[in-house]
């Protein structure tokens, strides 16, 4: 844990994208095995704790993708299911702010501080904790609670879905977030 950082009075777990979809194999190998298991420790403490959560869902414009609003892809996890009175923000960029009412409504429930958790880390999760942080909020990335598929980079090398996730996390740590694992946020 950084040093000086100080457990958010009331923070709002930002989960992202976390649809059947992405689990499709075309997407090829993915990063963090543990990831279900930490969203869902999360979700279940923020639950319980009665924290604010906000489920953030892509729809797709393309084609070919599973997370087309007609495709059964598009579907929450299990482990991230909203329950009643959790809202859900439907968005087709990879910002979760862009064509939603997310920031106003986080503003108006007076949340300042995001813990975000989601897939994948180098699409939808850092796009949007880059404009959470632009927008000022406070933001906390949860590294084992965020995962991300392998890559081929411009020069035709593979990229292996850890290299991607470790790389995606170190460009957001320091200036757009604080990076922690699932077991230190849960012991702010």
């Amino acid at each position: 844990m950084r040093a000086g950082l100080s457990a958010p009075t009331d923070p709002c777990l930002l989960l992202i994208d976390i649809q059947q979809g992405l689990d499709e194999t075309s997407y090829g190998r993915r990063s963090t095995p543990s990831f279900e298991v930490n969203v869902a420790r999360l979700l279940a403490d923020w639950r319980v704790r009665q924290r604010p959560v906000v489920h953030v869902r892509h729809l797709s414009l393309r084609e070919a993708s599973p997370l087309r609003s007609d495709r059964p892809g598009v579907a929450f996890k299990a482990e991230a299911e909203p329950a009643g009175g959790e809202p859900v923000y439907e968005k087709s960029a990879s910002n979760a702010f862009v064509g939603t009412s997310l920031e106003g409504d986080l503003r108006a429930r007076g949340i300042d501080t995001l813990v975000v958790a989601g897939l994948v880390t180098d699409h939808c999760v850092s796009s949007t904790t880059r404009m959470a942080s632009d927008l000022g909020f406070s933001v906390i990335v949860v590294a084992d609670a965020c995962a991300t598929h392998e890559r081929i980079a411009h020069d035709g090398r593979s990229m292996t879905a850890d290299e991607m996730h470790d790389a995606a996390l170190a460009s957001l740590n320091g200036e757009f977030a604080t990076v922690l694992d699932t077991d230190a946020v849960l012991a702010l």
